[in-house]
């Protein structure tokens, strides 16, 4: 039904005004220069914002800012690499890039520790997905171009690796996006090369890390499970951390109410979908939520910390880059 939606949304662009929240927010995204200086503020603020989170909609939007960085873990160094089993190219995005830097920085200490040589392609960026949802096409098809260019020059094999859900559906919906287009061949050759990281790990059979004791749930993103049919991947990725429960909640594979800019469009509907996720995570007192999708941690990081509870919102390879350090994998990763 994504199709259907955005074409809805497109047709709605063009007598109802997209709500200015919104394409305030897709501006920024789009336009590389302006949103590295204010989303690098905002990282400046993060702190703050976590303490002044509040029910409100102006302290939830603070939470949400806060939620990008759930804690100072210790941050290991890697500088060598095994890439004996394949080379593999990082999607990096926006939102990722500019809020969520820890965790492409782990996402490339996992891959390595598992044997896989990391390349950042140079003049990538934001992959349109909330451009494509909120109904302004144009813009997505141009984001769609320009990402298309960046991959280029990588040889036809090298599988994209995200981690970003949204980006990953949105990717992977390149060759219908720029279909009647001159890179349409090439978008289409992308599409096929996407993989979450979780996908990409779960293939290879993660190497296991070093025991965490944590109580942990794992919340399936929309566009991962739904849009992307991808289910079993990141519960193998959690299985190679010893001493890890996960435990079950009722809400598992249902919309947190963040689906994109919703959160910005139609905060109230946005929110009262929250809540049901609030309750059920709650239900079960876990030591943290697990999660592989930006909009999903800070919606959800948000609403935990308005409700003033301190329970941490962490992608999957943060957990995993932690069990790696824990292991001192790291410092046996060597040059072959």
């Amino acid at each position: 039904y994504g199709h259907a939606l955005e074409t809805v949304r497109h047709a709605f662009a063009s007598f109802r005004p997209i709500p200015w929240p919104v394409r305030l927010s897709n501006a920024v995204m789009a336009t590389r220069g302006v949103r590295r200086i204010l989303l690098g503020a905002s990282r400046l603020v993060r702190p703050l914002a976590r303490k002044l989170a509040h029910p409100s909609r102006a302290g939830f939007l603070l939470g949400m800012l806060g939620a990008t960085r759930a804690d100072a873990a210790p941050t290991p160094t890697i500088t060598h690499t095994t890439g004996t089993r394949g080379r593999v190219a990082l999607f990096t995005g926006c939102v990722m890039d500019d809020l969520f830097g820890h965790v492409h920085a782990a996402t490339e200490r996992v891959l390595r520790a598992n044997g896989l040589t990391v390349e950042r392609p140079a003049r990538q960026g934001c992959c349109g997905a909330l451009h494509a949802h909120a109904g302004d096409r144009e813009a997505a098809r141009r984001l769609a171009r320009d990402n298309v260019r960046a991959f280029a020059s990588l040889p036809d094999d090298t599988p994209i690796v995200v981690n970003s859900a949204g980006c990953g559906a949105m990717l992977r919906e390149y060759a219908a996006v720029l279909a009647d287009d001159e890179l349409g061949a090439a978008a289409a050759a992308l599409a096929d090369r996407v993989r979450d990281v979780t996908e990409t790990l779960a293939a290879l059979g993660p190497r296991p890390g070093g025991p965490l004791a944590r109580r942990i749930v794992y919340d399936a993103p929309c566009h991962l499970l739904h849009a992307q049919r991808v289910a079993d991947p990141p519960l193998q990725v959690l299985g190679a951390i010893p001493e890890l429960e996960i435990v079950p909640h009722a809400e598992a594979d249902l919309c947190c109410g963040s689906a994109g800019s919703y959160t910005l469009a139609e905060p109230e509907l946005s929110r009262a979908v929250l809540a049901r996720k609030l309750d059920a995570i709650l239900a079960v007192s876990p030591d943290a939520v697990v999660t592989g999708n930006p909009g999903c941690i800070m919606q959800i990081g948000g609403g935990l910390l308005a409700a003033r509870t301190p329970i941490p919102v962490l992608h999957p390879v943060e957990l995993l880059d932690r069990s790696y350090a824990a292991a001192g994998l790291y410092e046996d990763t060597h040059d072959d």
